[in-house]
């Protein structure tokens, strides 16, 4: 039986971003791309890890995120991990890779739709306040509170007013969190332009992945520099000692899983940390909002 024919979302906008909007250097990036080699020349390494190591350093990091989860549940410790970054820059791949093997029971992942009108009304950090973590319990969330500082503010969403509200509040509200005993990591994944498109193309073209993208995804591409500008600010706002910003690239989807995965166990005290695989994270991809620069 033949295929059938692929119909590509959203009339093929992305394929057509890429062919007569896209900057040149974005264009030439793709059309020249090698396998297995990140588009950026910025990034520092000049090949994707290999699978072999990449697959056995994964495995020792999942033994630690269980280990770790079994000490939540013991010493009734709460987690909150929030997973923000550009679109595409593998959020949702990582977090595959953090819950994989832990228990569901205990690990929650929360990925918001767009507010309800009843929501609407309410205090802004109140519908998240609801899935913050229990005694033992791990929440993920896939995107967040800060989706007010940077999707918001570049798609006009919310007034100017209201997001100054926002980070008049985000700081004194994380640090009632930590003050109250949640353990708060804060991710941002970034991924260089070229490589955010080649991955929006690839999603395209994939009957398996085209529900990931949105009409956000497509009339963002037209943002860049709008969100460098939204995110420079919620950097500079919302950094702070008692909720630090963790900055991954993610040009290489394997160097940042296992480096978020780092990152995370770095703030835990769970029993038994292996520290040779609980190491601290590579600093050629990871530091502080330092490595958006």
């Amino acid at each position: 039986m033949a295929k059938p024919i692929l119909t590509k979302p959203f009339d093929g906008a992305i394929s057509r971003f890429f062919e007569q909007d896209a900057p040149l250097a974005v264009r030439e990036a793709i059309k020249t791309a090698k396998k297995n080699k990140p588009l950026d020349p910025a990034y520092p390494y000049h090949a994707r890890m290999e699978r072999p190591e990449y697959e056995e350093t994964l495995e020792d990091l999942q033994v630690e995120l269980v280990k770790m989860q079994s000490w939540a549940k013991a010493s009734g410790a709460r987690i909150a991990v929030v997973f923000e970054g550009r679109d595409a820059a593998g959020k949702g791949g990582t977090i595959k890779r953090f819950r994989e093997f832990m228990n569901p029971r205990q690990t929650h992942i929360v990925a918001l739709s767009k507010p309800s009108n009843t929501e609407r009304s309410e205090w802004y950090f109140q519908r998240y306040i609801k899935h913050l973590p229990s005694a033992g319990e791990v929440t993920l969330f896939d995107r967040s509170w800060y989706n007010r500082g940077v999707v918001e503010k570049v798609f006009g969403f919310c007034t100017d007013a209201q997001r100054s509200h926002f980070f008049a509040q985000v700081n004194d509200f994380e640090a009632m969190l930590k003050d109250d005993g949640i353990i708060l990591v804060k991710l941002w994944l970034t991924v260089g332009r070229a490589e955010q498109l080649r991955r929006f193309l690839d999603r395209e073209s994939d009957r398996l992945k085209q529900w990931k993208l949105s009409g956000i995804d497509v009339k963002g591409l037209y943002k860049w520099d709008e969100y460098s500008q939204a995110i420079g600010e919620t950097m500079a706002r919302s950094h702070s000692d008692h909720a630090p910003w963790q900055v991954i690239r993610s040009d290489d989807k394997r160097r940042a899983r296992i480096a978020a995965i780092r990152t995370v166990l770095q703030h835990i005290p769970y029993d038994q940390k292996d520290l040779e695989v609980a190491c601290a994270p590579d600093r050629k991809i990871a530091g502080g909002p330092e490595i958006l620069a």
